[in-house]
């Protein structure tokens, strides 16, 4: 069932497909603008904090368009690791994240 069949019938502290899609599109936007930010900044390309800055973005940009395909698949908002429910507080602050809480420790 698609993400947006099932909040025909709400579910209370879940979001939405449509909450979920804005969401993910302010936090592509804010990564974007980080991106451009520090191309401009005119530092060298070896610059090993630049770099790892830059690449931690572009980490961060690829799990949003990850979690784009899994609104239309209908598995946002599921743990990869359990199955269960991600919390909607988490999927707020990171609507982008695939882990619960509980199975991201026991992956680190």
């Amino acid at each position: 069932m698609s993400l947006d069949a099932a909040r025909t019938e709400s579910r209370p502290g879940r979001p939405t497909a449509q909450e979920a899609r804005r969401r993910l599109d302010h936090a592509r936007g804010t990564r974007l603008v980080q991106l451009r930010a520090l191309r401009e900044t005119g530092q060298m390309a070896d610059d090993h904090l630049m770099s790892a800055q830059r690449e931690a973005i572009e980490r961060v940009l690829k799990e949003i368009d990850e979690a784009f395909a899994r609104i239309e698949d209908g598995t946002y908002g599921t743990c990869v690791g359990c199955a269960r429910p991600v919390p909607a507080e988490r999927l707020e602050i990171l609507p982008y994240t695939r882990h619960c809480v509980p199975c991201l420790r026991r992956e680190a």
